[in-house]
């Protein structure tokens, strides 16, 4: 018998762009996801589970680059798979079991790729995951558009924001909930105002669990400034882990004109980045982190895994360098 995975980024846009899928059709699946950072997941999966002829995938939100040998191999055993992304994609396989909608605007997201495809039926949650992926220009406009007051734009950027902040950690362990249950919480909810207003929704936890982490990078002062770029390091700590992406988009939002990178220590020395490109200048940032080794991302944001703390100024130097 076969079977349907989804699988999809365990940040706001990955969580919110299969949301809308699965309020649209009901489906009994398979979820697969992970950390934010933990993008190859077709090797893993098939690592961990068997493929059979006809089993069927709705892939979201993770570069077809990174995935390239997991979606080939899920094609060459007669998977059929649905992909949408906005990341790098390399070069998308020419397959007639592959439907792909890769779009690289540096102002789009899955989420919003999905909302196309569904003709606006669910669009109050494709702005909740604009904003979550800080396309606050971009949901700003949707926002207004779709005649909402100044106060529920506010609501839906907090709710992508603490979405988006939950995906965030070297672990599952770092995280407040498993991207899979989060998802899966959200799902009851057709509006995000319906998980706003529910007290019991993940909003709530989210909400001061959040207050809680921000609290301690809000006094840090920058390790690194120049007049193009400011870096700031984070300890080894759970909190740290999952600020890092959320304090990046932060800082990018208070100072448009820079580019900044938020470093956190790793527990066997190393640093996982997060690196935003200047809001004013959404450009360059995937290739940056593209020339190190565990890194990756997209034009606007990017981040390394484990950059060697020997390889900071020359980090430093390529961002500077870019900008």
């Amino acid at each position: 018998m076969t079977k349907h995975f989804d699988v999809f980024n365990g940040d706001a846009d990955g969580i919110i762009a299969l949301l809308q899928l699965r309020l649209a059709e009901p489906k009994e699946s398979v979820l697969v996801t992970g950390v934010k950072r933990d993008i190859q997941l077709l090797e893993k999966l098939q690592i961990e589970r068997p493929i059979f002829p006809g089993d069927t995938f709705t892939v979201l939100d993770i570069s077809m680059e990174k995935n390239q040998r997991g979606l080939q191999e899920l094609l060459a055993k007669g998977a059929i798979v649905t992909y949408a992304d906005h990341h790098k994609s390399g070069e998308i396989p020419e397959h007639e079991n592959l439907s792909a909608h890769i779009d690289l605007d540096p102002n789009i997201c899955t989420a919003l790729i999905v909302d196309q495809q569904l003709q606006g039926q669910y669009h109050l949650w494709a702005i909740t995951a604009a904003y979550g992926d800080n396309l606050i220009a971009k949901a700003d406009a949707l926002s207004e558009q779709a005649g909402l007051t100044q106060e529920q734009s506010e609501q839906l950027k907090e709710l992508g924001t603490l979405i988006n902040y939950n995906g965030y950690g070297s672990t599952l362990d770092d995280l407040h909930y498993d991207p899979a249950d989060l998802f899966r919480q959200l799902l009851q909810y057709s509006s995000p105002f319906d998980a706003i207003s529910d007290s019991k929704s993940p909003f709530t936890q989210l909400k001061q669990a959040y207050a809680e982490d921000m609290s301690l990078a809000d006094a840090l002062p920058a390790s690194y400034q120049s007049d193009k770029l400011r870096v700031y390091e984070l300890p080894n700590t759970a909190a740290s882990r999952r600020i890092s992406g959320v304090f990046g988009n932060l800082l990018a939002n208070q100072n448009p004109q820079l580019a900044h990178a938020v470093l956190s220590e790793n527990k066997e020395g190393s640093l996982t980045v997060s690196l935003r490109a200047p809001l004013l200048n959404k450009q360059g940032a995937g290739d940056i982190c593209s020339g190190f080794a565990t890194g990756g991302g997209r034009a606007a944001a990017a981040g390394i895994n484990a950059l060697p703390r020997e390889q900071i100024e020359q980090f430093i130097a390529a961002v500077e360098a870019a900008y």
